[in-house]
């Protein structure tokens, strides 16, 4: 599946990098979760948007989103999980999926916490971040499930459905990955269980893990005015750039992200 502009990310920065990228004429893959999983989806009240005060988080996504889908993009339900640019294409996994891109605009939002304690080290080697992608080589097995979205529940049951004795840890808070030479237990909030598998299932990935190569700078990705980043044909834009979180400055930065990728993909054909 090959686009123009690839958006990773669903919120106010991303359809805002949609819309515009789509206004001049560019085809444009919206990859991201359910609007529901969205930080801004619950919020009863959203008072900082200039000239809609008191909207909903809902609310304010939904239109978003109708008018992003209006205006010709189009959407892929998934979590990116990582990016590579190979001879002026950006190739990019969701689940099991390969998509591709001339330009890519980063607008996932903040990712908060830390990597447990073994998550790098047994990583590809019983750690797993998609269920889809790696389950079948845990078949008959046991496995652990951390699950932090309402998608990561129908990831365990499709680990379920395929044979693996899944055990399912809602938002554990802390845990320990541990091992030999592959995962054989994780210990999480106080209790170890034998498993060969651990399946982090986190909402996004961190933009520095998704992407090698790409600059940061306390977490937060660096950008320029036209919200470019050190990798040719990589934006980004919203909350992962850093502060104020803002809904104004998060659709303020995918505007210009949305039209910086639109020049890149043309200054390139």
């Amino acid at each position: 599946m090959s686009h123009e502009v690839l958006v990773i990310g669903s919120g106010p920065a991303g359809l805002s990098a949609a819309i515009n990228a789509r206004t001049r004429g560019r085809s444009v893959l919206v990859v991201s979760n359910p609007p529901e999983e969205n930080p801004l989806w619950p919020a009863g009240r959203v008072d900082n948007y200039p000239g809609l005060p008191g909207v909903s988080g809902r609310e304010l996504l939904t239109v978003m989103r109708r008018q992003a889908e209006e205006a010709g993009a189009e959407f892929f339900a998934g979590r990116a999980l990582n990016a590579l640019r190979i001879s002026g294409t950006w190739y990019i996994g969701a689940g099991p999926r390969m998509l591709a891109a001339k330009a890519v605009v980063l607008a996932g939002g903040v990712v908060r916490g830390r990597k447990f304690p073994g998550e790098e080290e047994f990583l590809g080697r019983g750690v797993s971040y998609c269920a889809t992608c790696d389950g079948m080589l845990y078949r008959g097995r046991p496995v652990a499930v951390l699950g932090y979205s309402d998608s990561a529940r129908r990831e365990a049951d499709f680990l379920r459905e395929i044979g693996c004795s899944v055990t399912y840890l809602h938002r554990p808070r802390t845990c320990v990955i541990q091992g030999r030479e592959t995962v054989e237990s994780v210990t999480c909030d106080g209790e170890t269980i034998e498993v060969a598998g651990v399946f982090l299932l986190r909402p996004s990935m961190a933009p520095a893990d998704l992407v090698p190569g790409l600059a940061v700078e306390d977490g937060y990705v660096t950008v320029d005015r036209r919200m470019a980043t050190n990798l040719p044909g990589l934006f980004a834009a919203g909350d992962c750039t850093g502060g104020p979180l803002q809904v104004a400055k998060a659709v303020g930065e995918g505007l210009i992200a949305g039209q910086s990728a639109a020049a890149y993909v043309r200054q390139e054909s």
